[in-house]
Order: C-alpha cells, then structure tokens, then sequence
C-alpha cells in the first residue's frame, strides 16, 4: 500500500494530464485527503513510454488501454483500497476514517501531539469529503426523480 501525507492511497483507473496529452485509463493511486494522484508504479515505465510517443505525435488525448493491456489489476491493486471494487466512494472515505480514528488512538496514548493534531486535520478533511459526496449523491437522486 502506498501512502501520501500518512493516509492510504486508494487504487482505481483513471485520466491522468501529462502536459498538453490527457491519458485515459491509466492505474493510478491517489490520496483521499490532499487529492494527489500518480501513476501506479507498476505500470509507470508503460505510461511513459505511452505519453512520451503521444506528444512526439502532438496527441491531445489517448486511451492507455488500446496501447497497453494490463491484465492484472486485481495484482497491481492487491495491497491497497480499489475504489472500482469498493461498494462506493463513500465506503472507501469511511474506511480512511476509521483507520484514521484507530491511530488517533494510539497517538493520544502515546502523548504525540503534534501527531494527534495532523490526525484531527485529516478526519476533518476526510469528514468534509464524506459530506460533500453525500449531498452530490443525494442531489443526483433527487434530480433523477423530478
């Protein structure tokens, strides 16, 4: 599992800009609280391979996909939270949270406030995700039955 600003980097596919070239499709990794995305390390040297020939060809857009099969997402993902097999995105903030929660915790018994503080930071910012699918998700169903 990899991991950014202390929390969990959650796998899925996605679209990734690299530069003037928006690449999609690609396995990546990203961090529920501070939004950073990078290419999954096991497919990087593919991925830039890919990139570096789709701006030599002045690409706008391409679709990792048809260039490269990657059969082995359940493999590449194995190790970390898969928002694509998750029950949803909702799912996936509440286990950061709860992972969040069981180390604070232990911060508070170990007396480490400047951990304990990076922690509550992170909960709130987790919190405000959770919050703001939510309501995207309850608005979708709301305009779905008008």
């Amino acid at each position: 599992m990899s991991f950014c600003c202390g929390a969990g980097m959650v796998g899925s596919v996605g679209s990734v800009r690299h530069y003037k070239t928006l690449v999609h499709n690609v396995p990546i990794m990203f961090c529920p609280v501070c939004d950073r995305i990078e290419v999954h390390p096991g497919i990087e040297g593919e991925y830039e391979i890919l990139v570096e020939y789709a701006q030599g060809d002045q690409a706008p857009e391409v679709d990792f996909a048809d260039f490269v099969s990657v059969d082995n997402t359940s493999e590449l993902f194995e190790n970390c939270t898969m928002t694509d097999e998750a029950a949803s995105f909702a799912e996936v903030l509440k286990q950061q949270i709860d992972i969040s929660l069981d180390l604070l915790g232990v911060a508070k018994e170990l007396q480490d406030d400047d951990w304990r503080e990076a922690l509550m930071i992170r909960l709130r910012r987790l919190s405000e995700r959770l919050k703001q699918y939510n309501k995207r998700k309850a608005n979708v169903a709301q305009e779905r039955m008008t």
